[in-house]
């Protein structure tokens, strides 16, 4: 990038001041579309010509998790979780897609802006998957033992991963709109992406800090040994801990991904970290390709299948399922009107005998929400 040091005035309008001097050599090299003496590719915001052979492993390496998401989605019904494992997916390989034009010219400003675009929403997508795991994993194990109804989880973490998504989106958009005349607005727009993303890892440390508390209470309860034997079985399961690795690796390299890139836009648009090729393929297409193919090739339909049961009934089964039990409880209260005497007769018993119908009732509630 030229520096303003390094220009001769007399080449230069008379009585510019710094602004104005910073935003015409901005709008000089937005009017670049190919390299040359004049449009050096060190002006580009890249700074480099992208390595062709990474990115088309990227794109393979994407364009394969997504074909596995989508066949184990149709599968075993799970079109929530696999449906934005997919999305996800999909926008990073149309993000390295096209990064591949850039290596032959770096002012490619469509193929650049399209895989600015995708490879800063893909991770968001994903992110929406791994929230929707705590949740079932609560149902699964113990409702109770959660700080937060578990039906709760991805109402809370979805619409506060959404909005760190709606202000780097601002951002960008303040970016593009002053990138021809106004070197302040980039600025201001760049600011506003790192806030952004910062959001977005202070979101990510409450849900790991959430989920995992909740795990370490429930080892506790297990070693109290009042859980049940289905309980314990599942979390002994060792398809049930493949998932959780999964899932928990996918979490971890999306959270490092997102600590780069607060380093990567601190300093700027081309600055010294955004132009270190390395850093941005392994901080960055390599910790999401690694949560992609994790969440891909270690799905809930196999592993998890309490998950995949709830996913594929849907709301409808639930709600039939509470329509159901209300009739039956109906009918059941009715019958002991009826039965007059043969209900006191029931009635009667051990104080254990009476909760126990009680319990089951709660219990039933609880599955179903």
């Amino acid at each position: 990038m030229v520096k303003l040091e390094d220009i001769d005035p007399s080449l230069l309008p008379p009585n510019l001041t710094p602004a104005e001097l910073e935003n015409l050599i901005a709008a000089y090299y937005y009017s670049c579309d190919y390299v040359s003496l004049t449009c050096p590719v060190t002006a580009t915001t890249l700074g480099y010509y992208p390595n062709r052979g990474i990115n088309i492993f990227l794109s393979i390496g994407f364009g394969v998790a997504l074909l596995a998401t989508v066949y184990h989605g149709i599968r075993t019904k799970t079109w929530t979780y696999s449906g934005f494992v997919a999305a996800g997916c999909a926008l990073e390989l149309a993000g390295y897609i096209s990064r591949i034009p850039l290596t032959d010219n770096p002012w490619n400003k469509k193929a650049f802006e399209t895989q600015i675009v995708a490879i800063i929403l893909a991770p968001t997508l994903l992110c929406i998957s791994i929230y929707l795991t705590l949740k079932h994993v609560c149902l699964s194990l113990n409702p109770d033992l959660s700080r937060i109804r578990p039906r709760l989880y991805p109402f809370i973490f979805v619409p506060l991963d959404i909005s760190c998504l709606t202000v780097q989106a601002i951002g960008g958009a303040l970016a593009a709109g002053g990138a021809v005349s106004n070197i302040r607005l980039v600025e201001h727009g760049n600011r506003a992406i790192i806030a952004g993303i910062v959001l977005q890892v202070v979101v990510l440390g409450g849900f790991g800090g959430v989920g995992g508390e909740y795990l370490w209470r429930v080892k506790k309860w297990l070693r109290t040994g009042e859980a049940g034997s289905e309980m314990v079985g599942l979390w002994n399961d060792k398809k049930f801990r493949r998932f959780g690795y999964a899932v928990s690796g996918a979490y971890v390299a999306i959270l490092l991904r997102c600590i780069y890139r607060i380093a990567e836009m601190a300093g700027g648009w081309g600055n010294h970290i955004m132009q270190d090729e390395w850093s941005f393929v392994v901080l960055e297409g390599i910790m999401v390709l690694f949560a992609c193919l994790l969440l891909a090739f270690f799905p809930p339909g196999i592993l998890f299948p309490q998950m995949a049961a709830r996913m594929a009934a849907g709301k409808r089964s639930d709600k039939g399922d509470v329509e159901r039990q209300t009739k039956t409880e109906t009918s059941t209260g009715e019958q002991a009107v009826v039965g007059g005497g043969n209900t006191l007769e029931q009635s009667t018993g051990t104080d254990s005998e009476k909760k126990t119908p009680v319990s089951l009732s709660v219990a039933k509630k609880v599955e179903v929400i």
